[in-house]
Parts: C-alpha cells; structure tokens; sequence
C-alpha cells in the first residue's frame, strides 16, 4: 500500500464555525486523498435533522457525510475518538459504553470505513483500573465484536500524552500486543509520542529535563519493537513552544484539563511549520516511522489549533493548504517521491 495524505475532519474548522461541504471542497481541492471523521460531526449534523441526535437521525448524518465524500472523492479513512475508557471500574458504565459501540459499527457500515479510533482513557485515576487485564479484557471485546461484522470493522489504539493509565506508545503497543487480535493494531501519533516524552508545556523550555536521550531511546526501541503490519495508520503533527509556561495564569490554562492536554487543543501545528513555533523533533519520528520501520499507508495531518473556531472564511482552504504542504515535506525527508508520484 502506497502512503496517502488524510487530515481529521474537525481540524478544516472546530466548532463547525464551516460546514462539511466547504471542509471537504477545500481538502479535495489541496489534493487531500481522505479524512479521518469525527463522530461529534456526525452528531452535529443529525442535532440539525427534526428529532436531534436520534439514531435514525445519527444514520441519515453518516448516508449524507458518505455521499459528500464520494462527491469530493474523499475516502473515510476511520471514524473517531470512540471513548471506551478501557479498564472502567463501574462495570455498569463499560456495558453501557459497549452499547454504544454497536451504533459506532453501524455507522462505520454506512459510512463505508472499517476503521474505529480508539484513544486512551483520561478520566480521573479511581475511575480507572490499575489492572492491566481488565484493560486489555475490555480492549478484546470490543476487537471481537468488530470481528463479527460484515465486514469486519478493526480498532486502532492511540496513547494520548495526558492518558491516565496508557500515556505512551510503549504502553499502548504491549496492550496491542497482548490483546492479540487480527484486527486491533496501533495507531502511532507523532504530536502524542514527543509530546509525552520529550515535550513539558509547564516548563520554562517546554522541554522534560531528560528530553533528549529519552525522545532518542524511544524512537530505537519504536524501530526494533513494533511491526510495521500492525499500525493501521500514522497521525503526523508538530506543536508550538509557548512564550510562558502553561501554568494557572497562561491564558490556554484549563483547570479541568491536563496541561498536556490544552496544550493540545490550542497550539498543535503542521509538520515542517517551524517558522510558526514548531518545535517538536518530529522530523526524527517520521524518519524512523516511514524508512525504518517501513510503514505505508494513511497519512493524517491531525491538527488542533485555537483558529479552529475562527469562522474567517479562508480558514478550510488554508488549513488544506497547509496540512497538504506538510505532506509533501514528508515525502521529501522521508525519500518517499517515487511513492508519491506512482500512486497519481
């Protein structure tokens, strides 16, 4: 499989200050080849429908978003961030979330994607359990479940940096590796990756104190542990360097968020935008990701940035734009022209 460029479709515009159309015209016309959907776009479509966010209404929003897609020639690359909050300790909430997951199968029918995202849990540490078990039993689950569709639907699991119990990709792949099913792999987040290791937005550098030699020891023991077949596809995002640290007085501070985490929502940038305040040595992880390791396949810009909610028109054709000039830089410093010009 060749590498294609994707982008989230909430990073065209959050706050859907811009309406999908507009968000997919704009990626197709950048030369943008898929999108990894937002289930809270679906939402936001079917809240618009007589009755709001039903279910019958939620399937009408995912026919509509498809049909869309096919008319931008846009492939739905995975619906997402499904929040199983894996390792619940009310058992009562998992079956509910699991619930919830059979009408997430559904849409990824109609929406003909057979990916879901799952991102790890960042709910409060006694709501979540300590027992990696328990994790990975409620991770096979949801695997199995997927595995009896038809199609089969498959899972992607991402550590977030501000995870409660799952906080890197170390952690995330041995929970991969352990769930041990065909159809649940890994999805590797560069922003996520340095942001947890190398990246500390409380601090006066914005960088851990360890930040050099840890980001190097990840990223050798990223090439000599993870197979290539189990990463279903590769977020690649960089993010600014704050002029203050993210501390109670910064004006991106969030007291019901980790810093990590607003850090995250306000001030994720493109790959290569180092002229914006990108800082991140992402560069290093896309080398080893896509020439070390090998990896081809989906590409996705994963961009989250306070101009999001700017309801400026030029907001989507600019982010396209920008989301498809750091693609080709991949291509450029990951030698992968040849690729790139086969598959046009």
């Amino acid at each position: 499989m060749a590498c294609r460029p994707a982008i989230t479709s909430m990073s065209l515009g959050r706050a859907w200050a811009h309406e999908l159309p507009t968000k997919f015209a704009e990626a197709n016309r950048y030369g943008i080849q898929g999108i990894e959907l937002f289930y809270e776009d679906l939402e936001h479509l079917a809240k618009s429908l007589p009755g709001g966010a039903s279910e019958e209404n939620l399937h009408t929003a995912a026919q509509e978003v498809r049909f869309l897609c096919d008319q931008y020639s846009l492939a739905i690359i995975c619906l997402q961030p499904f929040m199983l909050d894996e390792g619940l300790v009310d058992r009562i909430e998992h079956k509910a979330r699991i619930k919830k997951l059979h009408l997430w199968l559904e849409l990824a029918r109609i929406l003909r994607t057979d990916l879901i995202a799952i991102a790890s849990s960042y709910l409060p540490v006694e709501r979540i359990s300590s027992d990696i078990n328990l994790i990975i039993s409620d991770l096979q689950e949801v695997a199995d479940l997927g595995a009896q569709r038809c199609p089969p639907v498959r899972f992607t699991y991402e550590s977030l940096a501000w995870g409660t119990r799952v906080d890197t990709w170390e952690v995330c792949w041995d929970i991969v590796r352990r769930v041990n099913r065909p159809n649940f792999g890994i999805c590797l987040d560069t922003f996520n990756i340095a942001g947890r290791v190398y990246a500390d937005p409380t601090a006066d550098t914005g960088m851990t104190t360890t930040a050099e030699t840890d980001i190097e020891s990840s990223i050798e023991r990223l090439i000599h542990t993870v197979d290539v077949s189990k990463i279903f596809y590769v977020q690649v995002v960089d993010a600014e360097k704050l002029k203050e640290p993210l501390l109670q007085e910064h004006e991106f501070y969030n007291s019901s968020q980790p810093p990590r985490m607003s850090w995250s929502r306000n001030c994720r940038l493109f790959y290569g935008e180092d002229s914006l305040g990108a800082y991140l040595p992402i560069q290093r992880l896309v080398r080893a990701i896509f020439q070390d390791l090998g990896f081809r396949g989906w590409v996705s810009m994963e961009l989250f940035n306070r101009d999001m909610a700017s309801s400026d028109p030029t907001v989507p054709a600019d982010h396209a734009r920008r989301a498809f000039k750091a693609w080709n830089k991949i291509v450029e410093d990951c030698n992968l022209k040849h690729i790139r010009d086969a598959q046009l």
